[in-house]
């Protein structure tokens, strides 16, 4: 956990000097866009009869989650939408209730907004079935469907996690059970990861606010 949480500083620094650190990257294609986090590959393709240097950079995974609704959603829900991903769980005592109040206060800006959705993953499966994160939802105030609340196996639950750069475990010793970091991570329409935030920062969370016009902005272009 202690290693991980280094890895994620290292990876904010990287962003913030434009460095290129260990197996992770951050490249900012101009000073008014924002920073593609994760690893990324330089592959040789064909264009125009010419063989040039490409580079791929991390994208999230496809993915099947079953919904608030006892639907089952993928990522083609999020296809061509800017959309922001945390990870929770329904009684946490911790972080997630300041973390979700903090995402409601963006939801409620742009819940409106056809080019913006949000994913919550819960990371209890064993107790956060369908009806569970349909009352929570509800009573946290989400009024459609561009806010999704998801379960799945723990593997796959965990292992998306991984793909979003936040650390997930069971941990009997944790409060409520469960250890994780509490990020709100901001993906753009072409599943890449261009920032995590601090849900329980406010000044992290001003910044998400301040980003996203931003990516949207970019995506148009």
């Amino acid at each position: 956990m202690k290693e991980y949480k280094r890895m994620k500083s290292i990876i904010k620094l990287c962003c913030a000097t434009g460095l290129l650190l260990g197996l992770f990257s951050c490249k900012n294609t101009s000073q008014s866009n924002l920073p593609i986090y994760g690893e990324r590959e330089a592959v040789e393709k064909t264009v125009d009869g010419k063989q040039v240097i490409d580079t791929v950079y991390h994208t999230i995974p496809a993915f099947k989650f079953l919904n608030q609704d006892s639907a089952m959603i993928s990522e083609k829900d999020f296809e061509g939408k800017v959309y922001i991903a945390n990870f929770f769980f329904t009684h946490c005592p911790s972080i997630c209730p300041t973390m979700n109040r903090n995402l409601l206060k963006i939801y409620t800006q742009y819940k409106d907004n056809d080019a913006v959705r949000f994913l919550s993953h819960s990371i209890d499966f064993k107790y956060d079935q369908p009806y569970v994160l349909k009352d929570y939802a509800n009573k946290l105030g989400v009024s459609n469907d561009h806010w999704q609340f998801v379960s799945g196996t723990k593997a796959d639950i965990y292992g998306i996690a991984n793909q979003y750069l936040v650390y997930t475990a069971e941990d009997k010793n944790a409060p409520g059970g469960y250890d994780h970091q509490g990020y709100l991570v901001l993906i753009d329409k072409d599943k890449r990861i261009r920032g995590a935030y601090d849900g329980t920062n406010d000044e992290q969370v001003k910044k998400l606010m301040e980003d996203l016009p931003k990516l949207l902005n970019e995506a148009k272009n």
